[in-house]
């Protein structure tokens, strides 16, 4: 089915141009996202230790969402969702190292079916095949220029394989800096193009090792002067400020990079018609709440809220401002086709909010679906929830029943559940509704995990990572897609 909407589009495409009914140049895009960048954890976004100067100067120049989340916390899930616009509950793509359907509709077919070139750079993380085999070409879902990995956090050695050549390649140096390098090239040689571009760039930082950060950056911050957020006990400070040193190194040195991406889309004059997207697919706990460094998975804030920065060509009135209604993973590609103006595929399931993003109202509110369809790893025995996020309140649902309620401006470090208080009994009975909309919405009955894993043919490992998603075909050494079972 994908295929044929694929060729059905391109046709169209196709004639429309030869027609002469679209002389206007579509806008490019660069995406860049990054892996367990906290949304607090910027310069612009208020954090007190870490230095962000390129992003901080790109937030006076864009829009931010101060309340993005991830629809998963987790990396495949969030950029299965991001790709095709879909929840992880209608594509099955709710675990780690899994194979994103070649099914599926994904952000760079729809764009390359509008005559756009693609590229993409950095970790991919949909594949499946195992953290270091190929992406194969038929397997990148409409991205043509590659220089990508599966999964690799080694930065100081960080691999990759090149367009149609099967054999693995290793970035030069610390990976952020070889990986921009490359988009840079990329953007030089379609500055002129008369086709427009998609270039996503994927950069795995400042995901741990923390330590693995450059020496010039982790010294930027002695651990004695960092300032810990207040939900973080005594006992976990000395690990956290020394994880935070290698992350905030991480940080530093990865905004640096990006700021080199920056600098040439002016040096090249594609400002005015390039949108710029700068996010990440998760936080992380940090300790906050007790839970030690590296965990995500969870709904608190510090592993679901992300950054979220879009600038758009024309952008003069709305340089600097902020969007407080919040948005999911799911909302981004169809938010692109709006700005773009490219109709919106049927079956994707995220909201186009590209009229918040031309017309910022700081009055604006919605509530953003986030969700854990079956923990897995050191998370396996935490609950499965679906959530939302409003502007103000974080309302959290397990299968036993309504876990947390939180007010976000009141309590930013969520340290008081106001579940069950007598004065908030009202907001609690409005948000549960607004909760059980948004599942409604895409179909979503919220079962225990034994259902999904069931449905989708997933078991998991005696470290309860997943494994056997894939029946292999064993004549042709091929994967087959997962049946839902009937």
């Amino acid at each position: 089915m994908k295929r044929i909407i694929y060729i059905v589009l391109t046709c169209v495409a196709i004639q429309m141009n030869a027609q002469g009914k679209d002389k206007t140049k579509k806008p490019n895009i660069v995406f860049i996202l990054t892996d367990q960048w906290r949304g607090s954890a910027t310069g612009y976004n208020g954090d007190p230790n870490v230095k962000t100067p390129n992003l901080d100067k790109l937030a006076k120049e864009a829009v931010n969402f101060t309340n993005a989340v991830s629809v998963t916390p987790v990396c495949t899930p969030h950029r299965a969702a991001l790709l095709t616009g879909k929840f992880p509950t209608t594509t099955g793509m709710f675990l780690n190292d899994i194979y994103l359907p070649s099914e599926e509709l994904c952000m760079a077919e729809i764009f390359k079916a509008e005559g756009y070139n693609t590229g993409y750079l950095g970790k991919w993380h949909l594949d499946g095949h195992g953290r270091d085999n190929n992406v194969a070409p038929d397997r990148r879902q409409g991205f043509d220029y590659w220089k990508g990995m599966e999964c690799d956090h080694n930065y100081n050695k960080e691999h990759y394989y090149a367009n149609n050549d099967p054999e693995i390649k290793y970035w030069e140096g610390y990976s952020p800096f070889a990986i921009t390098k490359d988009a840079n090239q990329y953007l030089n040689d379609h500055a002129r193009d008369d086709k427009p571009f998609l270039l996503f760039i994927s950069l795995a930082t400042p995901h741990y090792p923390h330590d693995s950060a450059p020496e010039k950056y982790k010294n930027m911050y002695p651990q004695k002067d960092l300032v810990l957020a207040p939900n973080i006990p005594e006992e976990m400070k000395i690990k956290v400020r020394k994880e935070l040193q290698g992350y905030y190194g991480h940080c530093t040195a990865t905004d640096e990079a990006i700021g080199t991406v920056l600098e040439q889309i002016k040096k090249l004059h594609l400002s005015d018609n390039t949108i710029i997207v700068f996010t990440a697919d998760h936080g992380e706990m940090m300790g906050g709440h007790g839970v030690k460094p590296f965990v995500k998975q969870l709904a608190w804030d510090e592993s679901v809220r992300v950054p979220f920065l879009i600038s758009y060509p024309n952008i003069k009135n709305n340089k600097g401002k902020t969007v407080q209604a919040p948005i999911t993973t799911p909302d981004i590609l169809p938010s692109l086709l709006g700005l773009t103006k490219i109709a919106i595929p049927k079956g994707i399931e995220g909201e186009d909010v590209s009229s918040l993003i031309k017309n910022p109202n700081p009055k604006a509110d919605r509530a953003a679906l986030i969700m854990n369809v079956s923990p897995f790893g050191s998370n396996f025995n935490d609950s499965e929830y679906r959530a939302i996020r409003t502007k103000q309140y974080t309302y959290i649902k397990t299968t036993d029943g309504a876990s947390n309620l939180f007010d976000n401006v009141k309590d930013p470090y969520q340290m008081t559940n106001l579940l069950g208080k007598q004065e908030y009994k009202k907001i609690q009975i409005d948000l549960d509704k607004q909760l059980n909309n948004e599942l409604k919405r895409i179909g979503d009955d919220f079962k225990p995990r034994e259902f999904y894993m069931k449905k989708w043919n997933y078991t998991l490992d005696s470290s309860k990572r997943a494994i056997d998603f894939w029946s292999w075909d064993k004549g042709e050494g091929k994967v087959i897609s997962p049946q839902k079972q009937n």
